[in-house]
């Protein structure tokens, strides 16, 4: 296992190692013709887009795997987000889904309560509202609380009193309190750890953490066979008959 010195100061190279092969070993790794077309590819999108973005339709084709295989990867870094500050000691626990009043993280002996978004626009209306009642409640059975939206992706870097617009018995109301916030994951990394400049050392040394993954297990990879599986003796034909093999004509493609 290939390990160097990351200096974060806030976490052990050992840790920030197993953390990052932990999420990676959740990413989807592989793809074959029979997933690729699963639900049925669009050819003609292919078509356009080869032709369109001037790409060959191997790269086409390659480009339109990772999107596939990148709809089932937001979680697995949602996963890294939060499951960092289970080594964070000083009272931080990632508790179990519905412990804990269904918070994503909690400091009990400081009285802090999180929900942790990854992008600052992925909450509707409805997901606002009961996460921001979630959280007046929060304040009412312990008036000590403070409960925080952490985004990891947010539009500034803040530490904010959360206006947010609250629909309750049909009733929309803007509510702000100072012990309900709005926090950017620099600023919750400077609150966990007492580093300002946490959540960026993490960030700069992230690149060279995969790599010693990756080169330590080759599984990470990931393994793609869908083009190879694809009849080149007449490529449009082995491509357009994945979605339409039974339509009238494609028989004689």
């Amino acid at each position: 296992m290939l390990m160097r010195d990351y200096n974060l100061g806030f976490i052990s190279n050992k840790d920030i190692y197993g953390h990052v092969e932990s999420t990676m070993m959740q990413y989807r790794r592989s793809i074959d013709l029979k997933s690729f077309n699963k639900n049925l590819i669009d050819p003609i999108k292919l078509t356009f887009d080869s032709k369109i973005y001037g790409q060959d339709l191997r790269q086409t084709i390659e480009s339109e795997c990772l999107r596939q295989v990148d709809k089932t990867n937001n979680n697995c870094i949602g996963y890294f987000h939060q499951n960092i500050f289970k080594y964070a000691g000083g009272g931080w626990e990632v508790p179990e889904n519905g412990a804990k009043g269904g918070f994503d993280i909690v400091n009990e002996e400081r009285h802090i309560f999180v929900e942790m978004k990854n992008k600052h626009n992925t909450m509707n209306s409805a997901s606002t509202s009961s996460t921001y009642l979630k959280m007046q409640a929060k304040l009412l059975e312990d008036d000590s609380a403070t409960c925080m939206l952490v985004e990891c992706i947010s539009k500034r870097s803040q530490d904010v009193a959360w206006k947010a617009s609250v629909k309750t018995n049909g009733f929309t109301r803007i509510y702000c309190h100072d012990h309900i916030r709005r926090v950017s994951m620099d600023k919750f990394y400077e609150i966990v750890y007492g580093d300002k400049y946490a959540f960026y050392k993490l960030c700069k040394a992230l690149p060279d953490i995969l790599d010693d993954v990756i080169e330590g297990n080759e599984s990470a990879r990931l393994r793609n066979s869908v083009y190879d599986e694809l009849d080149k003796t007449d490529f449009y034909k082995s491509l357009y008959l994945l979605a339409f093999q039974t339509y009238e004509g494609f028989d004689n493609f």
